[in-house]
């Protein structure tokens, strides 16, 4: 019944129709395609994670990313909205009502939460259909904790024309995982977009499995050649701290982890962190990953203020700033651009925001690697307090 719902939103969904081509193959592309110079652009946004009253430098935040990247393809990787949270004083014009959630006695309402749902959605989604941009969604853990359902998040997202979601996998908790082709100029498969639902705490085997067996099908389908592919979902792998070497805590960019202090790898990595990560063993996606040979960069929100990525046994990791104003920034955005005749050397920023609306000074700036004493001292701050329980349960094992 989920999977019917599902395939009948996305005819209703013209951007998102899922056509079959000559072959008998499913054509994933919804129209997209390299343009004809060879080229195509990816905006990665991620964690807005507002309310029916959003901050009020959301929307210039939003347009100024748009405006300033040209991106082809919007890629929104989860916590559109913000389930519930104490008052935020001075980010919007309602400081006493956060969040979507509506309780009553005891429960959630879901006729009054609904509501508040599709209002703080269309702040964002409305500015994507304003540009008449394609875009894609990967659920966040904040959306799944709003008490409405996946096929409730398929009927929201399908009032979109330009939204693309569907559901492909048959995961038992019905999550939002689907793939997306995008074309070259001859009309061929030239690159893939992973989307996976992480839900609340992470990847379940039953989507690696999905994962491993249509990335099968379409190399098979692409005459045994994998398509290059990129992965977006809103909850980061362990493999991000092998983005990560273990330093002296004083440091440049040392951050506590476990029971040590690690920096990102000055030879493979760029960017920014504000959290600790500490190296690992490969989990079971990156090693899904690596035997299916097509992805080359796998990227993540949920942290909110980091902005890093490093190359990472021959696959690209990395987190992108989020974008929700009632906590502290930095706020960013991640573009992308690929060449179709040299894939794998796509370009990667990261951009931050500065300035507010406020102070009429809004914009974006070009995140460097230059080195920030007290931003710096600031993540030392940050990640020094988030580390303690985890400090010592690893000092005593």
């Amino acid at each position: 019944m989920k999977r019917l719902l599902a395939l009948f939103l996305c005819v209703v969904a013209a951007a998102s129709a899922f056509f079959v081509s000559a072959n008998g193959a499913a054509d994933k592309s919804a129209g997209l395609s390299f343009a004809e110079n060879g080229k195509f652009r990816i905006l990665h946004l991620t964690d807005t994670q507002d309310d029916a009253h959003p901050a009020k430098d959301l929307d210039t935040f939003l347009r100024l990313a748009i405006e300033g990247s040209k991106p082809d393809l919007i890629v929104f990787t989860g916590d559109l909205v913000e389930d519930s949270r104490i008052a935020d004083l001075i980010k919007d014009d309602d400081p006493f009502n956060e969040g979507v959630v509506v309780e009553s006695g005891g429960e959630i309402d879901i006729e009054a939460t609904t509501k508040n749902i599709e209002k703080a959605v269309d702040y964002v989604f409305g500015v994507f259909e304003e540009y008449e941009i394609p875009f894609v969604v990967a659920q966040g853990n904040n959306d799944h904790k709003c008490g409405i359902t996946n096929e409730d998040w398929l009927r929201i997202y399908s009032k979109y024309p330009h939204c693309i979601v569907r559901d492909d996998s048959e995961d038992a908790e019905g999550r939002l995982d689907y793939n997306v082709i995008i074309n070259g100029t001859d009309g061929s498969p030239a690159f893939n977009v992973w989307l996976m639902d992480t839900g609340r705490g992470g990847i379940n085997d039953d989507q690696i499995e999905w994962y491993k067996e249509q990335s099968a099908a379409i190399t098979e389908q692409n005459g045994g050649k994998p398509v290059p592919a990129f992965v977006f979902q809103h909850i980061y792998t362990n493999d991000v701290g092998n983005a990560f070497v273990e330093c002296s805590p004083f440091d440049y960019g040392s951050r506590a982890a476990g029971s040590g202090f690690y920096k990102l790898n000055p030879e493979t990595a760029k960017g920014y962190s504000s959290y600790g990560y500490s190296p690992c063993e490969p989990t079971a996606q990156f090693k899904a990953w690596k035997e299916s040979g097509d992805v080359i960069g796998a990227f993540f929100g949920h942290s909110h203020i980091d902005g890093f990525s490093a190359a990472v046994d021959g696959i690209e990791i990395g987190i992108t700033y989020g974008a929700e104003f009632a906590k502290p920034g930095p706020y960013g955005y991640r573009i992308f651009e690929l060449d179709e005749n040299d894939i794998e050397n796509y370009t990667n920023d990261v951009y931050t925001y500065k300035g507010s609306v406020t102070a009429g000074n809004a914009r974006f700036e070009l995140q460097t690697d230059g080195k920030d004493f007290f931003a710096d001292l600031t993540g030392k701050i940050i990640a020094f307090f988030l580390n303690i329980p985890s400090f010592f349960e690893n000092l005593f094992k």
